[in-house]
């Protein structure tokens, strides 16, 4: 199989002549390297001297050491070319006029992961917002969407629940790479800057990070492989609850549990839902942060068995609503704050939609949720196909 090449690769490889001369920002973190783990700011450096100005980091920092949502990072020096780190995820989620100064051209290098709450998305849409506002141009390198640019699965956003999770009206997996989100962007919800998007070459929609040959570094703490992210559009949900998603173990996401689960009630009940593509195995764990710190919590671990098969967010909800009608005495949905909103029930910020909700606690059949999705889901799928730029 001929190597994938990243928008970083190519940029690096055939430099476009709009660079030529301009004072350069990158919002990036630790994890934008190339195949030979190589960062782009090093990469961006060596092929346009002295001509990177600023950089500019997305939520849990510019070296991704924050944990969790909520805790701010702060501006710094770069330790490698002494210039500027400009957080935004801090003081401000959108670059200053201040900062925009320093720059003529962004350049954008993040590795997403497929899933609408993901705030990388946004702060490169509010980067967007920005770069219009202080006519600035912006260069997206596009890097996979490691579950693939095929399947798109859940609810679409509704308006009234935008939030720093989730801006823009599309499904929890939205099957685009990060290069096409900008266009989408841009394009469809008319944000309206100067916008080019490097490609990658080599990627088919159908393929999975594991199957592109590039190495993965975790793009935030607690997405340390590429099972953690095929598993996050649903398994994020358990934020929304008091229900340890696997934070503080070397697991997140793929294991979760609480002290108060009758795993073999759960398992019973699992069995019957047919679940395609995925395989519950029981375990214990104790957190050593977060929710349930030191405590014994019971619950499973989600393998993968078959990815093409599987759909992480309807899956989540199955096993939410088990939870809810097995220990509706010691269930409790997490109070707010939630990424800065602090009205709306964090579980219902990150559906972006109260119905889904409802319909658990209520204990209707999610298949008729997941049905009235259908229409919305179809209209995506129009929106978002202009702006393929992988077949």
């Amino acid at each position: 199989m001929k190597p994938i090449e990243t928008g970083i690769e190519r940029l690096i490889a055939d430099p476009p002549r709009m660079l030529q001369g301009k004072r350069l920002g990158l919002l990036s973190n630790s994890a934008t390297v190339d195949r030979r783990f190589q960062h782009s700011r090093s990469l961006i450096e060596n092929r346009f001297p002295g001509q990177l100005k600023a950089l500019f980091s997305p939520q849990h920092g510019f070296f991704a050491e924050k944990q969790d949502n909520m805790i701010p990072s702060d501006n710094l020096l770069d330790p490698i070319l002494n210039i500027p780190v400009f957080s935004l995820y801090g003081e401000t989620r959108m670059p200053t006029k201040a900062m925009m100064e320093y720059i003529d051209t962004l350049i954008v290098d993040l590795q997403d992961v497929g899933t609408r709450v993901y705030t990388f998305i946004y702060t490169m849409a509010l980067c967007l917002q920005a770069a219009r506002s202080h006519g600035k141009q912006v260069v997206v390198l596009d890097r996979p969407n490691p579950l693939g640019g095929i399947l798109v699965e859940g609810n679409c956003l509704k308006p009234e629940y935008s939030s720093f999770v989730g801006i823009y009206p599309i499904p929890m997996r939205h099957g685009l790479t990060i290069g096409e989100l900008a266009l989408l962007f841009n394009n469809h919800f008319e944000i309206g800057c100067e916008l080019t998007v490097v490609p990658m070459a080599g990627w088919k929609r159908d393929m999975l990070f594991q199957d592109t040959g590039l190495p993965w570094i975790s793009p935030s703490p607690n997405l340390p492989t590429p099972s953690s992210a095929m598993v996050y559009p649903g398994q994020v949900l358990w934020e929304g609850t008091n229900v340890s998603e696997g934070r503080g173990t070397t697991q997140p996401f793929e294991i979760f549990g609480a002290p108060f689960f009758d795993v073999g009630r759960l398992q019973e009940t699992l069995t019957n839902k047919n679940l395609p593509g995925v395989h519950f195995r029981p375990l214990a764990f104790e957190p050593t942060s977060n929710k349930w710190t030191e405590e014994l919590c019971y619950g499973f671990q989600l393998h993968v068995i078959k990815p093409k098969l599987f759909r992480p967010y309807f899956t989540t909800l199955v096993l939410l609503q088990a939870v809810v009608a097995l220990h509706s005495d010691s269930f409790q949905w997490k109070s707010p704050p939630y990424e800065y909103e602090f009205e709306k029930l964090p579980f219902d910020v990150i559906t972006g939609d109260p119905a889904v909700r409802r319909a658990i606690e209520a204990l209707e059949p999610l298949e008729a949720l997941r049905d009235g999705w259908e229409e919305n889901l179809a209209r995506f799928e129009e929106i978002r196909r202009p702006y393929f730029l992988y077949e």
